[in-house]
């Protein structure tokens, strides 16, 4: 199964533990996925601009270094990373309460208002009523920080509730049924797991690989991990349907990362961090 990787994604999935990438081996990889160096040169460009990297060198003996709103970042992703590998290991429980965040935020200014609701849709938070939106995890925090970055946060409500009902329906997980679409979340899951579990024999098979072959796989699944991960409000499991695709899918990621990792042993950041994230 073919896996679609953007440049962007390229480039932090090829982030070493000392926050660089060599362009030698970033070039080599996009080459391997059907990439142009133009298209690379492109994006190094971009996120040169953006101040997410710095160029040291040109072309491929160029060092790429991580600044620190990206480091930043990858710091927040792998902190859910790591939220939804203890929940699948049992080590999450839900405790019963339902978090919810209100906003009411004037037309003057309205970027900020966007901007919030992008950024707590972008956290798992389901639309509930106008300005009214719920997660099932204790996101305060983080939502408390996005309205204080944006400087709406005295038009933010925070509240928590254990007795949740909508209409007539108050069961815990017909709720979160009704309220994400959990059907497209695991298909995101299903097809994630198809395209790990041939990866996952080639690198246990007889045939070695060469190192840019395994830095192609480690690529490919860091490119669809994302796409399953992003739009996941990673929900308790006593909320979700049994099985839950997710968490064999990251189960069958997380292995091919350790064993990537124990291959290359070439301090790749992605490796280091997804790899040893559950804690079975």
């Amino acid at each position: 199964m073919d896996v679609h990787v953007p440049t962007r994604m390229l480039v932090e999935a090829l982030v070493r533990t000392d926050l660089t990438v060599d362009a030698g081996e970033l070039y080599a990889t996009a080459e391997q996925l059907g990439m142009t160096d133009q298209q690379v040169r492109l994006c190094i460009k971009r996120l040169v601009a953006e101040e997410r990297f710095v160029q040291e060198g040109r072309g491929r003996k160029a060092i790429l270094r991580a600044t620190g709103s990206a480091e930043r970042a990858m710091g927040l992703d792998v902190e859910f990373v790591a939220h939804a590998y203890r929940q699948d290991a049992g080590l999450a429980p839900w405790d019963g309460t339902w978090h919810l965040v209100g906003f009411a935020v004037p037309e003057s200014a309205r970027t900020g208002r966007d901007a919030l609701r992008a950024a707590i849709t972008a956290l798992g938070g389901a639309p509930v009523h106008g300005g009214l939106y719920l997660s099932a995890n204790a996101w305060e925090p983080y939502v408390e920080e996005h309205a204080r970055r944006l400087d709406v946060l005295d038009h933010v409500t925070f509240l928590t509730t254990r007795d949740l009902r909508r209409g007539g329906q108050a069961d815990p997980v017909a709720l979160a049924r009704a309220l994400w679409p959990l059907k497209e979340i695991a298909g995101r899951y299903d097809r994630l797991a198809a395209i790990a579990r041939p990866r996952l024999d080639l690198l246990r098979g007889a045939n070695p690989l060469s190192p840019q072959e395994r830095l192609t796989i480690a690529v490919e699944l860091a490119a669809e991990f994302t796409r399953a991960m992003e739009d996941d409000p990673l929900l308790p499991p006593e909320l979700l349907p049994r099985p839950w695709p997710g968490a064999q899918a990251r189960e069958l990621t997380a292995t091919c990362w350790k064993l990537l990792d124990h291959q290359i042993g070439s301090g790749i950041r992605l490796f280091k961090l997804y790899g040893t994230l559950t804690p079975r």
